[in-house]
């Protein structure tokens, strides 16, 4: 059995375990089974381990000191599977990034500035930066305060994120295909789907396009129209080359992600809150892992703003390309994002929180001289 110091963070409307790369195993493969043991994966109900049984709870940030003087701190995410024996490295998860500024002020990888600590962050999954703005006061991280983001209760204090340049953050290009419309072959037929990769690769299709109405919550989905979007986003993937569409969701289930979209509906939320339509500019329903998100991805919100502008897709029917803030209605609620064209910058706001900090035991042993650096 291995003792191993973790943080765990809630950001934005994801929970994750914080790691530093200085205390994990030197192997790659070894690190992959430590996450999963962590978290207690592959098991649904992640009964042995510390992940909250749902894609949003099943998350790792591991965090490293800068090598780099552009930047104060590196950030790994690592989206762990409920269901196999899969740790997810092919993109970034903005949520879990709105807690990484608050992580590397608190563990003192960072100069603190008085009452707004700006860090850079590198994420080494899409080589991006996001720069975050912190609230610092009398030397700590502010977690109190008055800004509340839908799908989480309460309120705290603001972390804007801006996402720089985050053009072509996996594949290295805005337009994979290189085509603004792509015809993706299913069980329904042929369906045209807008496939951009801006911050992460998504998928957008019409809701009206494969039988859905585009305000559905999270529960709604049968089992059936759950299977036809996963069978989509597979089709993705192979013409993105991830993986063959038969092995997408076994080799890249957290890439592309699935979006679907719609104009602006009159709609309730999944806290009972009604949204008319002339307060927001698109719908938007996201899948996690195969399974619907019950918010928006952070990245999705940067992809779908920016993609909104590229004349041809989906989004850009949908949204005034002329708009600097856009607003997209999702499960939760209505989340902002700030749109700027030289660099392109997207800003989004979010909280966090640190929730618990102390030591996670392993059921498994890893190298030595891991062990060694752990007990002493």
């Amino acid at each position: 059995m291995n003792k191993v110091p973790i943080t765990l963070m809630r950001g934005g409307t994801s929970k994750g375990v914080f790691l530093q790369k200085k205390d994990l195993p030197e192997y790659d493969q070894e690190v992959k089974q430590l996450l999963l043991d962590i978290m207690g994966s592959p098991d649904p109900n992640q009964i042995d381990g510390l992940g909250g049984a749902n894609s949003l709870t099943s998350k790792v940030a591991i965090i490293d000191e800068s090598s780099d003087p552009l930047y104060d701190v590196e950030y790994t995410f690592a989206q762990v599977s409920l269901y196999d024996q899969m740790v997810d490295f092919k993109g970034n998860c903005g949520n879990i990034s709105s807690a990484v500024g608050p992580y590397a002020i608190a563990k003192g990888l960072v100069p603190i500035q008085e009452p707004i600590t700006k860090v850079r962050i590198f994420n080494t999954n899409t080589n991006k930066i996001i720069t975050a703005e912190v609230e610092v006061e009398n030397g700590r991280v502010k977690s109190e305060g008055n800004y509340s983001i839908p799908g989480v209760p309460g309120s705290g204090s603001p972390i804007f994120l801006s996402f720089e340049n985050p053009e072509g953050a996996v594949t290295g290009k805005v337009l994979p295909t290189c085509k603004t419309i792509d015809v993706l072959s299913c069980s329904l037929g042929e369906v045209n789907a807008s496939i951009v990769d801006i911050a992460n690769p998504l998928v957008f299709v019409r809701a009206q396009d494969i039988g859905l109405r585009g305000d559905e919550l999270p529960e709604e989905y049968s089992t059936e129209q759950l299977a036809l979007l996963e069978e989509l986003r597979s089709a993705a993937a192979e013409i993105c080359g991830f993986a063959s569409k038969t092995e997408a969701t076994a080799l890249s289930p957290a890439t592309p992600k699935m979006a679907v979209v719609s104009k602006p509906l009159d709609y309730q939320d999944s806290a009972g809150q009604f949204h008319k339509k002339k307060d927001f500019d698109v719908l938007v329903r996201m899948m996690s892992m195969q399974r619907p998100h019950k918010a928006l991805a952070i990245t999705g919100a940067v992809c779908i703003t920016a993609a909104s502008k590229i004349e041809g897709t989906i989004l850009s029917d949908m949204i005034d390309r002329n708009k600097q803030t856009i607003l997209i209605g999702h499960p939760a609620g209505v989340m902002e994002t700030i749109y700027q064209e030289f660099p392109l910058t997207i800003k989004v706001g979010r909280t966090a929180r640190l929730l618990m900090e102390g030591f996670v035991y392993t059921k498994s042993d890893y190298n030595q001289s891991f062990v060694q650096s752990i007990h002493h």
